[in-house]
């Protein structure tokens, strides 16, 4: 198994690990499940699908977010001189032991690599468009599979985007400014404009992506298809990390008080 992405977003991924009221994601599975059987796709369907390699990793990958990986398993450099031919993109796709492998993931495509010696990879990749599982084509060497790309669908109800994101643009400020404060960290000024000129949706995934710290959530973000609903999830994750966060700096003056 390759290294673990390091951390993302420092205080506003600190702060969110300590929420208490993280929400649990809806598992999928893209293997035998006892509920159902799976479901054949049609010719129709069959003919929008692409083959795309896997790399199933302990994390979620957002569009647009980087991930640094090291390569040192035989059968993922394998996949490696592959894609070194072809066009650099495979797909990234959560998994761990309880939940097992998800249906939705995201492309990476490498962006930078180096090859060693001992013919491991350091690479740079850049997540790019979503896609769905349909159907397994091989498991060996490494795995893959039949996919579907995903997009974001309009909205059923009229929603107001840019207020939605600017909402929860607020709420990342004030849990960076009370961690710091918590944790003790230099003072440092907020960035006044954290979304960075990203439209709604680009925004949405990169909020999504400094949860770092909950990957079910990290992953029930992903498979949304609709923005409005990602930001407003997102919104009341930040709350509640906020509420947690108030709550507990409310506790540590008490005690501060009192050995003063």
């Amino acid at each position: 198994m390759p290294s673990k992405k390091v951390g993302l977003k420092d205080e506003c991924l600190d702060a969110c690990r300590g929420a208490v009221c993280i929400l649990r994601c809806r598992s999928r599975y893209v293997y035998k499940c006892k509920a159902s059987q799976e479901v054949q796709p049609s010719s129709r369907e069959l003919d929008k699908l692409v083959e795309l390699p896997l790399f199933p990793l302990p994390l979620v990958l957002f569009p647009g977010a980087v991930l640094p990986l090291q390569i040192f398993e035989f059968r993922y450099r394998i996949m490696m001189h592959t894609l070194l031919q072809t066009d650099l993109r495979f797909g990234v796709i959560f998994t761990d032991r309880a939940t097992g492998l998800a249906e939705v993931g995201c492309v990476g495509e490498v962006v930078k690599h180096e090859r060693l010696v001992d013919d491991r990879f350091f690479l740079i990749c850049k997540g790019q468009e979503r896609f769905r599982i349909i159907n397994v084509v091989r498991t060996k060497p490494y795995l893959v599979a039949q996919v579907e790309w995903l997009e974001d669908r309009p909205s059923d109800e009229q929603e107001d985007l840019e207020a939605l994101a600017s909402e929860v643009e607020r709420y990342m400020k004030d849990v960076i400014r009370l961690s710091n404060r918590i944790n003790k960290k230099t003072e440092k000024e907020t960035p006044e404009d954290l979304r960075k000129n990203l439209f709604p949706t680009p925004f949405s995934f990169w909020v999504g992506s400094t949860f770092e710290g909950a990957p079910a959530e990290q992953q029930a973000l992903l498979e949304l298809e609709d923005t409005a609903l990602r930001l407003k999830r997102e919104r009341e994750t930040l709350r509640n990390t906020l509420n947690y966060l108030t709550a507990a700096a409310a506790v540590k003056d008490v005690f501060s008080s009192n050995e003063s």
